[in-house]
């Protein structure tokens, strides 16, 4: 039922992005040291077009990982080209079915110099305590959860459809992660004090990303396209990285270099807060609560400033579902926040 449920899902929102190879990079540079004799679990990732599986297999020894774990719920409707598994006696038709691969050791197997995709190739092919098949893949199904609890890292693209459901299993089993989310996520009533408590925070990217769809997909007007080759593409605006591993860039203060004033600063019709309409305007003088976008998060440091609550979901609020107004119209989501070292002179 938890696999027919995933794949329901996963075709009514259309869940199937798949995450570039640059953006991985570029986020997962600012995390080696956290690597180091872990095992890592990527359990929404078919190593047929996972640039996660990818981007950790080649990177196996610079990181020094224990082991790596790839799980997918179901054959992949966009197989690559670069990564072509064969399975042996598993199936005719490996795209057909759940499965696993644990890599402990990548060598340079094929003697080049080197280590790359074909070597990563060559110990599939040639060990068959590597690849096995799964009754689902889903990542709720008690096979997945053993697989978790294995695991000291979870790092994936998981269904944006079931991102809640998703966090809470990485919060019950403790486990330290790094996904990619969107922004609005953050609005979340089982997402937000989780934010507001320190116990997750975003990472270094937030924005825009493209990510590959399958060719099911249909066009969009805006931030859709198709490639040379006839891939489909979709870009989002509001994509970040959600991790528990500390960053340096959560430690960076923001350079505040506004002062307050009532003018410039109103306060909201029935919140007693003043509103800060960008990240950059926050006044470096003011003691009490104010109302800042949710795009604050991206450079929140907490020894700068404490989380108070939001207008969306303020813990132990019972006005759940309070819209602040300003002049008598709803703003966009605000987060509560009070500055702890707040100017004097």
């Amino acid at each position: 039922m938890a696999n027919k449920n995933l794949n329901a899902a996963k075709t009514a929102k259309k869940d199937e992005f798949y995450t570039q190879l640059t953006d991985i990079e570029r986020e997962l540079q600012h995390y080696w040291p956290h690597f180091r004799d872990k095992v890592v679990l990527c359990n929404c990732d078919d190593p047929y077009e996972s640039n996660f599986f990818k981007y950790f297999a080649l990177r196996f020894n610079q990181l020094g990982l224990k082991k790596l774990i790839c799980t997918c719920y179901n054959g992949s409707p966009v197989q690559g080209n670069e990564l072509m598994i064969d399975f042996g006696d598993f199936t005719n038709d490996p795209k057909k079915i759940a499965y696993k691969v644990e890599i402990t050791e990548v060598k340079d197997l094929n003697g080049d110099g080197a280590v790359d995709l074909s070597d990563v190739q060559y110990l599939l092919k040639n060990d068959k305590n590597v690849c096995s098949i799964l009754k689902t893949g889903d990542f709720r199904d008690p096979e997945c959860i053993e697989l978790l609890k294995q695991a000291d890292i979870v790092v994936t693209n998981p269904p944006f459809s079931l991102f809640r459901e998703y966090v809470a299993q990485l919060i019950e089993y403790k486990k330290k992660f790094l996904i990619i989310g969107n922004q609005n996520n953050i609005t979340y009533k089982e997402v937000f004090p989780l934010l507001m408590k320190n116990q997750i925070w975003l990472g270094y990217k937030s924005g825009d990303m493209a990510f590959k769809v399958p060719d099911d997909y249909e066009p969009k007007e805006t931030r859709f396209w198709q490639d040379e080759s006839g891939q489909k593409w979709r870009s989002l605006g509001n994509i970040c990285w959600y991790t528990n591993l500390d960053h340096n860039k959560r430690h960076e203060e923001i350079d505040l270099v506004c002062r307050y004033s009532s003018d410039e600063y109103p306060r909201y019709d029935n919140y007693n807060a003043i509103n800060v309409n960008r990240v950059d305007d926050i006044p470096c003088d003011y003691n009490e609560i104010m109302g800042v976008p949710i795009t604050f998060l991206d450079k929140y440091n907490p020894e700068q400033f404490e989380i108070i609550g939001i207008d969306r979901y303020v813990e132990d609020n019972p006005n759940y579902g309070h819209r602040f107004l300003l002049k008598g119209k709803e703003v966009y989501a605000r987060i509560l926040i009070r500055n702890k070292h707040p100017q004097t002179i």
